[in-house]
């Protein structure tokens, strides 16, 4: 459910509103509309982005894949045997 709508007083240059009006009659449709449905858009994009990040960390620290403090010991790395991270 849309809130109130309220006026916004926006600065363009004459040039580019120009040819905003002009693809906005292309489109059969107002520039007022063409920018609400662009911030509409933004702001959509924008918590997508914000939800997709939250999965993510809750997955990372949610996860039970964890190597923990997990190194090669120098024998290791040095005794010339095949390892995962060496390219042969």
């Amino acid at each position: 459910m849309p809130g109130v709508t309220r006026n916004l007083t926006l600065a363009i240059d004459d040039d580019l509103l120009d040819k905003v009006r002009v693809l906005a009659a292309m489109k059969r449709t107002s520039v007022n509309e063409m920018v609400r449905g662009f911030l509409t858009r933004l702001v959509e994009q924008e918590s997508e982005h914000d939800e997709a990040t939250e999965a993510l960390l809750k997955l990372a620290r949610e996860s039970k894949g964890r190597m923990g403090e997990w190194r090669f010991s120098r024998e290791e790395t040095y005794s010339g045997e095949p390892r995962f991270d060496r390219e042969y």
